[in-house]
């Protein structure tokens, strides 16, 4: 997992609430268990006409948007089934963070094991950071500080748990902290074979 410090680009602006995961990646996507190659699909129906042809307007298909790595959304983000290609699709899309005022749970607690960082604010916050995006504005968002910095020098705070954050610093998903105690883990393999040869049959 990449690390997460500091990140500055133009935000992209998509202000629809109750986005739930089947919008962000549709169910022909999940065929897969490859986490690359799935930013094709990302709001799938939202980006296409049925026939699958690319529709008008769409934010992510739109220069500068289009190498946008925030996405700046409504309410509940994130919310119904718990799949997480979800955070993969947005990852492979070039999004390493989003900022909503709300987020389904496990949306949530997913984001943080794939990379992505996902900040909550009021959402008076949220609208004026929409605005900084539909002008085109660069924000800048430093992790460590937990600050959100406008191209005016307004600066936004913003809460995340001390492990979740560590994690995300230090580029650590849960295989990433496991390797941290890979002495203990082999250590205590040995001694274990010693005691109960049976076990490792």
């Amino acid at each position: 997992m990449k690390k997460f410090t500091t990140l500055t680009s133009i935000p992209a602006p998509l202000p629809m609430i109750n986005i739930d995961t089947d919008m962000i990646i549709p169910k022909q996507f999940l065929r897969t268990i490859e986490r690359t190659g799935l930013g094709k699909g990302l709001f799938y129906e939202l980006r296409h006409n049925e026939d699958g042809t690319k529709k008008d307007g769409f934010v992510l298909d739109n220069d500068p948007y289009t190498y946008s790595k925030i996405l700046v959304a409504g309410e509940n983000f994130g919310c119904g089934s718990s799949r997480e290609h979800a955070p993969w699709a947005l990852l492979d899309f070039g999004i390493t963070c989003i900022i909503a005022a709300s987020y389904s749970d496990i949306f949530y607690n997913n984001c943080f094991k794939n990379g992505i960082l996902p900040i909550i604010l009021p959402q008076e916050t949220v609208d004026q950071i929409i605005n900084e995006a539909n002008q085109k504005f660069e924000i800048t968002i430093d992790l460590a500080e937990q600050k959100i910095q406008l191209s005016d020098q307004r600066v936004f705070s913003f809460d995340v748990d001390p492990f979740r954050k560590t994690c995300l610093l230090n580029g650590l998903d849960d295989i990433g902290l496991t390797l941290k105690h890979q002495k203990d883990i082999s250590d205590f393999e040995t001694n274990d074979k010693g005691k109960r040869p049976w076990q490792y049959r």
